[in-house]
């Protein structure tokens, strides 16, 4: 049984250095001494000063060797992220060839290639509009001289907002505070407090680099020990094993029940947090990915509550990816419903971090790399920590942070980019709910395919049956059958697509 994701200091040569605490900083220059008479009067007398004495080695002592991987940290080579391994970097050979009239394009039997292996709807091959509203918003702030010249060419509430953005901002090439731009820190704010019915504090809103990047700090954050749990959904998004991988975490696996649309059942997670604890490990924190990647599947209220009491029941702090939240397909029957209006609905004491991207929804703007985190139950103390690390990386990127304002803050009805605006958002919602639904009654019609309804994100998890041989096929090739079967499907379609251990599942699927 096979699962696969898919869309819809040292030189020999000269020298090595010993370190040596002196007397005075004339020592740096041994058997050069007429160098020191060079040196200022200040410094020849420093007694703290520290120097370096070189010594000799033979001339037929070996070459440096490169950097190889015994010298890089172990975690580096323990990381593996699915959706951009080793098919896609095949894919993208395959690309260059096809574009570069390689000598081996003619026994290749595709003329381009499809990447349905990661959720970037802008791409070449997909081609998803960017929304006009945002983009430009984007192209006043980066020249900024159009905002005088350009009232022919934009709309005025694009002005509008470009010239109030930059009197908060100034020139985007210059770093902002490191939690991002205040101004827009009060405008997600407010888009929380709308959707949830609950106030939301701008200093703990962290803009990120993306949603990715929040989750990585978030798990950094949490892990203390190799012996640290983070409970994830099976299937996952690999960002999680990949992130625990590098910080020296541990997976705790909880199962989504296929039969049921992928769901999130809260016996599943406590027998995950019971098994991990026999196993002497720390569970420290709860992922939900809502809706779910890669299965699609939508969270009900009463669900988040049970979680949200096991959390309570655990000590575990509640991270929740909601980065798909606007990416539904039947959103009359499966809203969604955020982790953070549960939360202060049940006045429940759960430290939680919620997680939101520009990548997906109908933005689609992968590449300009913005995104949010929220901080409920976390107190002063902590969230000066997560400043101090975030500032160590100056300021998320401007462009997504641009984004990000427009996410929160699209077009109202009546102004004057509202329809436009509403006329693309809506198509796109349309046009990814027609493809969902295509795609699952054409993959359920094929032999020895499966594959459940998606009700919300933008990736279908099928199930293949794959026959004996093809299974003794891999075995002998050393892949595992799904990896196997990826690697046919890419090379005889040019479609990239990515095996579900790339994200996990039960033994034997």
């Amino acid at each position: 049984m096979v699962r696969v994701h898919t869309i819809s200091l040292r030189n020999p040569a000269h020298g090595t250095w010993s370190y040596n605490t002196p007397r005075s900083i004339q020592s740096i220059t041994p058997n050069h001494a007429s160098r020191s008479n060079s040196l200022p009067k200040s410094f020849s007398t420093s007694a703290r000063a520290h120097s370096y004495t070189k010594s000799t080695v033979p001339n037929n002592s070996r070459p440096m060797p490169p950097l190889s991987p015994e010298h890089v940290n172990p975690n580096f080579l323990k990381v593996e992220y699915a959706v951009r391994g080793e098919l896609a970097i095949k894919a993208e050979k395959y690309r260059v060839m096809l574009r570069t009239n390689d000598s081996g394009v003619k026994d290749i039997p595709f003329d381009r290639v499809v990447s349905s292996n990661i959720g970037n709807p802008q791409q070449k091959g997909l081609d998803q509009k960017p929304l006009t509203f945002g983009r430009q918003v984007a192209a006043l702030l980066e020249y900024t001289e159009l905002m005088g010249k350009g009232g022919d060419l934009f709309p005025k509430d694009v002005i509008a907002r470009a010239k109030e953005l930059y009197e908060e901002i100034g020139s985007i090439g210059a770093y902002s505070h490191s939690q991002g731009v205040p101004f827009i820190r009060k405008n997600v704010a407010k888009f929380i407090e709308a959707r949830d019915g609950y106030p939301s504090d701008p200093n703990h809103i962290f803009l990120t680099s993306g949603a990715s990047y929040g989750v990585s700090l978030m798990l950094s954050m949490l892990i203390d020990s190799p012996k640290s749990g983070i409970l994830i959904p099976i299937p996952q998004y690999p960002l999680y094993t990949a992130s625990l991988a590098q910080h020296s975490g541990t997976p705790v696996p909880y199962y989504l029940d296929e039969s049921k649309g992928w769901s999130t059942d809260p016996v599943e997670v406590e027998r995950a947090i019971l098994e991990g604890q026999k196993k002497g490990i720390e569970v420290k924190a709860l992922v939900v990915i809502n809706p779910g990647n890669p299965t699609g599947g939508v969270i009900d209220e009463q669900v988040i509550k049970d979680l949200l009491k096991l959390c309570e029941k655990y000590e575990l702090v509640m991270l929740a990816d909601e980065v798909y939240q606007d990416n539904l397909h039947e959103r009359e029957n499966h809203p969604f419903t955020s982790f953070k209006k549960l939360l202060r609905q049940t006045n429940s004491p759960v430290p939680l971090i919620s997680f939101h991207s520009i990548s997906k929804g109908v933005t689609g703007e992968c590449g300009r790399r913005g995104g949010y985190f929220e901080c409920a139950n976390v107190s002063d103390e902590v969230i000066a920590l997560i400043y101090k690390m975030v500032s160590v990386g100056l300021c998320p990127p401007l462009g997504g942070q641009i984004g990000v304002d427009c996410l929160v803050r699209p077009p109202k009805e009546g102004d004057e980019s509202y329809a436009l605006w509403k006329q693309e958002t809506d198509a796109i919602h349309q046009a990814l709910a027609r493809r969902t639904k295509f795609m699952t009654a054409r993959l359920n019609a094929l032999p020895g395919m499966s594959c459940a309804p998606a009700l919300g994100a933008l990736y279908l998890y099928p199930k293949i049956e794959l026959p004996p041989k093809a299974i003794e096929a891999a075995k002998k090739a050393g892949k595992e059958p799904d990896m196997f079967y990826a690697h046919a499907v890419l090379d005889e379609t040019g479609i990239c697509v990515i095996p579900g251990s790339g994200f996990g599942q039960k033994e034997g699927e």
